[in-house]
């Protein structure tokens, strides 16, 4: 059974394919879509993160390929559905980069909050802006979670450690489960009125695509904060730049962006914004986490047709 791995992977991930007696790995990393598609009939398995764009096209061409495996949780860059129509499994690795995402957004609201980025910034072109650069406090204060799963669930625990008020709205959520860990389950309208900060944990899907647009955000409280390191394109940019930009929200913190790399956006000319470049799950431990899981269930797929995080049902 031959594997591509088509963009970068950890060591540890390489190391399972290549000591899988079986198994017979190529990495390849620098594939231009056409060099993928000429070659990828030669495969059973693929092995991909964000970069790699599997699309109807090139599975047309994946005439042996059994399995793909995304080394993360997001599968925006792969076509579902023409997958399944192939008798292909899509899975993915929800588990090892949970951690690292939910530190990212405490890291995010407790930058926003204390103005770190703009006081390292002004600090470093020789300037003492203690009166303008006065923060707030996170105790007591209510965070929103859009997302209730892996990683929202992480973000509740680090955030009652910090003595915050945690509410979030997820309709695939058991209430009393919520309920017995400290979280109240509420509606999208009361996490948008109630919440001093929401942070959004959600796939991109057709329902929460522009989920936070001109009216929803509009209908935030005076002077909340936004933070996203779920995907790109649930926050609108131009109705959020507006929503800085007036005062009515007090500050936005996004990781992920619609396009990426996002280029010089509006956004960014905000003091009350700032950003990071995608690095929710960018830590050694997650990329070795994510790389040994996917290895592993490509492996085990390949050789007895099991694995977990299958997310499509083959035909």
């Amino acid at each position: 059974m031959k594997v591509l791995v088509s963009d970068p992977l950890s060591d540890i991930g390489i190391e399972i394919f290549e000591n899988t007696p079986g198994i017979e790995v190529d990495v390849k990393t620098d594939l231009s879509a056409p060099e993928l598609e000429k070659i990828i009939g030669a495969y059973h398995g693929l092995s991909i993160r964000s970069k790699t764009k599997v699309t109807a096209n090139m599975l047309s061409r994946a005439k042996n390929l059994k399995v793909i495996g995304r080394a993360g949780i997001g599968l925006d860059n792969v076509d579902i559905p023409a997958a399944t129509r192939a008798d292909i499994a899509v899975m993915n690795t929800p588990f090892g980069n949970t951690i690292t995402t939910a530190e990212h957004t405490i890291a995010l609201l407790m930058s926003l909050s204390r103005n770190l980025p703009r006081a390292t910034a002004t600090l470093k072109d020789g300037k003492w802006e203690k009166k303008n650069l006065r923060g707030r406090e996170i105790f007591n204060k209510t965070l929103g979670l859009i997302g209730i799963g892996n990683v929202g669930s992480i973000v509740a625990d680090r955030a009652m450690g910090l003595k915050m008020k945690v509410i979030g709205f997820d309709p695939y959520q058991d209430p009393e489960a919520l309920k017995k860990a400290g979280i109240s389950l509420v509606s999208f309208d009361e996490i948008l009125t109630r919440s001093d900060y929401i942070s959004i944990h959600t796939p991109k899907t057709k329902e929460t695509t522009n989920l936070f647009n001109k009216d929803t955000l509009s209908r935030m409280k005076q002077g909340a904060m936004l933070i996203n390191c779920a995907r790109g394109g649930i926050v609108n940019e131009d109705d959020l730049y507006d929503a800085l930009k007036s005062n009515h929200l007090g500050g936005a913190a996004l990781d992920v962006f619609e396009t990426e790399p996002p280029g010089k956006i509006n956004l960014m000319d905000l003091d009350n914004f700032i950003c990071s470049s995608h690095l929710g799950a960018s830590t050694l431990e997650a990329q070795d986490n994510v790389a040994r899981d996917v290895a592993t269930q490509i492996v085990d797929y390949l050789l007895t047709g099991k694995a977990p995080n299958i997310v499509n049902s083959k035909k």
